[in-house]
């Protein structure tokens, strides 16, 4: 699939939209540098469903699942999400500060979401991606490449790279190997 990034509103087509709450401006001077590669499942290791994209929307139900008390309060989004099949949802406009990474560092600068485009999947650290998964995210990244110059291959991490001790995701079973010069998965972060 090819994506497309308009410059202007900063949405990528075709992805579906479904704007987040959760978003702010970057700050002065700052635009995309780096990408954040995430994993998630609700409930945890329960593909398909609406449950993520309730809970980047606010709308997650508490009733519909014991783990889903635990978290209803947070107040959470990514740039872009993409299920299990390949399909891409957009939460955030690319120019717009996502709220997808927290407490976090990469080459020794703080505050990731500031600089950073955050890119969720579906799924769980000990569960393989799925084929239609790596396929979106390679059309994407080579979009956002095309994009923002910045966002070279190098520049591609995952959660855990940006919050090592703190965060696991995209996990063990994320094949960093389909994507050919990511730093994400081979190197010690600065703390």
């Amino acid at each position: 699939m090819d994506f497309k990034v308009d410059p202007l509103s900063g949405l990528v087509t075709p992805a579906r939209q479904l704007p987040s709450p959760n978003q702010d401006e970057r700050p002065p001077g700052a635009s995309p540098a780096l990408v954040v590669i995430h994993g998630i499942s609700l409930p945890p290791g329960e593909f398909g469903g609406p449950y993520v994209e309730q809970l980047f929307t606010n709308c997650l139900p508490r009733g519909a699942h014991p783990y889903f008390e635990t978290i209803a309060e947070l107040r959470v989004s990514a740039h872009l999400f993409i299920r299990r099949d390949g399909e891409v949802v957009q939460f955030v406009p690319l120019h717009r500060r996502a709220w997808h990474a927290g407490v976090s560092c990469w080459e020794g600068r703080e505050r990731c979401n500031d600089y950073s485009i955050g890119i969720e999947l579906e799924g769980a650290d000990d569960t393989a991606y799925a084929e239609a998964q790596y396929e979106a995210l390679s059309s994407l990244l080579r979009c956002l490449q095309a994009a923002y110059p910045a966002l070279s291959p190098a520049r591609v991490v995952g959660h855990s790279d940006v919050a090592p001790g703190r965060k696991t995701d995209p996990g063990p079973a994320f094949d960093w190997g389909r994507l050919p010069g990511a730093a994400g998965g081979r190197v010690s972060v600065p703390g």
